[in-house]
């Protein structure tokens, strides 16, 4: 019974006692009131595939425009089989020719990456959860410090031969993609493949490790399911915002039903960040544009360091946080 009042009392505020309100209003603008309160000072985004259909990347299972939707050209046994482990050991080839059309530089970051990104350079950003293998997120200019790819990401690949591992960056990939070569180790000549999550694989370290140390306190979140564990999470006096196409799993507090990039907008406008925001998205685009169309590996890699993506540098988010908020620095 107490187990059962917990569970309710975390998702739907049912069963204990009733927190003060921390929205004024159960809408965008009470959320906006709150954001430019001082009492909003960490926020999580949770984010998946629907923030980045705008940039052309599809989402897996919309009918008609999903990516299992045109999988017919790979002749798999099952839409699936594409990113099950077992099926990519044997027939690497249908997954390294889809990743040709789908590789990371070959996309632009979106409004909603870009918003996450102010949020970063305002001090507010606590953490970034994305379902996302496209490493737009870094594109964009998020700290991999906040950053936790749950379902991995193409910045890194690894030898699959246990014995080996041995660890390769994104523009090593990238070429050997691009050269219709299935990737081999230099050094052993086993298989590589990058360190994205494919099914009955687990989910990294890092996930598990940041959600079990109480850092999910606010959290704003365009995102799709399936990333509903930490949303449980949430204490019923911390707010949260769900900005999707529908109602998705138990909605609690603000939903703003419509693309993300629209909910996005629409808040920075009542923010008062929305010129901020668009000038933030045609600067990021047009030196992407500078560099040729994208942001390849090398790139990237400049960007944020060695090839785990490790900063060598302060984290943005945090110095901005530790401007705005000393005492908690």
């Amino acid at each position: 019974v107490e187990l059962l009042r917990t569970l309710l009392s975390r998702t739907l505020g049912l069963g204990g006692d009733k927190p003060e309100p921390v929205l004024d209003e159960l809408s965008l603008q009470g959320v906006s009131r709150f954001l430019k309160s001082d009492r909003c000072k960490n926020i999580v985004c949770m984010v998946g595939a629907g923030i980045s259909t705008s940039a052309g990347i599809p989402d897996f299972r919309s009918p008609g425009t999903g990516l299992y939707s045109n999988l017919q050209s790979y002749d798999l046994p099952y839409p699936e089989a594409i990113f099950e482990i077992g099926f990519f050991k044997k027939h690497p080839e249908p997954f390294f020719a889809l990743a040709r059309e789908l590789y990371p530089g070959q996309f632009k970051p979106t409004v909603c990456h870009y918003f996450m990104r102010l949020l970063q350079d305002k001090g507010l950003l606590l953490r970034c959860y994305t379902q996302n293998i496209d490493t737009l997120e870094r594109v964009a200019g998020l700290d991999p410090e906040l950053l936790v790819e749950a379902h991995g990401t193409f910045f890194t690949s690894h030898c699959l031969r246990p014995s080996c591992r041995q660890r390769y960056g994104l523009a090593w990939m990238r070429e050997r993609i691009f050269s219709s070569l299935v990737p081999k180790c230099e050094k052993c000549q086993g298989l590589v493949k990058p360190d994205i999550v494919f099914f009955r694989e687990n989910l990294p370290l890092r996930f598990f490790t940041l959600l079990e140390s109480g850092a999910l306190r606010t959290s704003p979140r365009p995102q799709d399911p399936p990333l509903t564990v930490p949303s449980c999470r949430v204490p019923t006096n911390t707010p949260r915002l769900l900005i999707n196409k529908e109602k998705t799993g138990q909605v609690r507090d603000v939903a703003w039903l419509g693309d993300c990039d629209s909910g996005c907008l629409a808040l920075a406008e009542l923010l008062g960040w929305k010129e901020e925001l668009e000038e933030l998205v045609r600067k990021e685009h047009a030196a992407i544009d500078a560099k040729g169309g994208d942001r390849d590996g090398g790139d990237l890699q400049k960007q944020w360091g060695d090839e785990d993506g490790r900063s060598h540098r302060k984290s943005l988010g945090n110095k901005a946080k530790a401007q705005r908020n000393p005492e908690e620095s």
